[in-house]
């Protein structure tokens, strides 16, 4: 038994859609939250700079005396999972390889498409995940990088978002595709303009929940679960600003978010 909270981090909001399936598959775990609006998105920038806001992230989660990290960001996992393990002695939890797994479960005519930001999509780390799965399988990717800014400025359903989605996805269907990997944990709440554009013959994947399961799975191993007894607690904290990251994050959870905190992630 382990009361501490589990740390969670993105480059924005995306990953509340993790927290999201987190509060309903275990919601006995106690949660502190790292968005870093003010530094996103982090999918445009060089694999250097991702690594040490990465780095920056984690260290401010393991100032809050965590028990686990998850990773709630694919460009992050891609660019940094490896040095990240190597470096810090916590059980550390990524969204990329559940993803690959359930596109490979999910799909009939063994063609994938990826959708995800420059940085992830470059990596190819879906790509190589599900040819580790089944390398029969034909790949199509596509880097979208303005969907995470997008979803930071709460655009998620308007005629813009469709127009954007219109533009990058239309590709993707042309090659036939009936599996969509939303490598990106902003990309749900864009998962109506996605659905549209798609049609209802694309199943969509999204890794929060499946990478929800395997930190359940994990605290069950490692016998870290939280006291059953004792209320759960949820803290926020953002690089941004507090309010628009309230509002938003309000309407992601579907639940009110209250005294989210700036932090200055430069000091670490």
């Amino acid at each position: 038994m382990d009361n501490r909270p589990i740390g969670v981090f993105d480059s924005g909001l995306g990953g509340l859609t993790v927290l999201k399936e987190l509060k309903c598959l275990i919601p006995t775990e106690s949660v502190v939250y790292f968005g870093d609006s003010g530094r996103a998105p982090y999918g445009t920038k060089s694999k250097d700079t991702i690594v040490k806001y990465t780095f920056q992230d984690i260290r401010f989660l393991l100032n809050q005396d965590i028990k686990m990290i998850v990773i709630a960001c694919n460009t992050a996992s891609a660019c940094s999972l490896k040095l990240v393990k190597d470096s810090f002695d916590i059980p550390v939890i990524e969204v990329t390889e559940p993803g690959a797994i359930t596109a490979v479960n999910e799909t009939k005519n063994k063609k994938i498409g990826v959708i995800g930001t420059v940085a992830t999509i470059s990596s190819g780390v879906y790509e190589r995940a599900i040819n580790r799965l089944d390398s029969s399988i034909e790949i199509v990717q596509k880097a979208c990088p303005l969907f995470v800014p997008l979803v930071e400025e709460g655009w998620w359903e308007n005629d813009i978002a469709f127009r954007i989605a219109e533009e990058y996805l239309e590709p993707l269907k042309k090659e036939g595709i009936d599996t969509l990997v939303m490598g990106c944990t902003h990309y749900p709440m864009l998962y109506n303009t996605i659905s549209k554009v798609m049609g209802d013959k694309v199943k969509l994947v999204s890794s929060a929940l499946e990478v929800t399961k395997v930190v359940r799975n994990i605290l069950g191993e490692m016998d870290i679960m939280r006291d059953e007894r004792i209320n759960p607690v949820y803290r926020y904290y953002t690089s941004d600003s507090v309010e628009k990251f309230e509002s938003l994050g309000s309407a992601i959870l579907e639940s009110d978010i209250h005294s989210a905190e700036k932090v200055d992630i430069e000091k670490y």
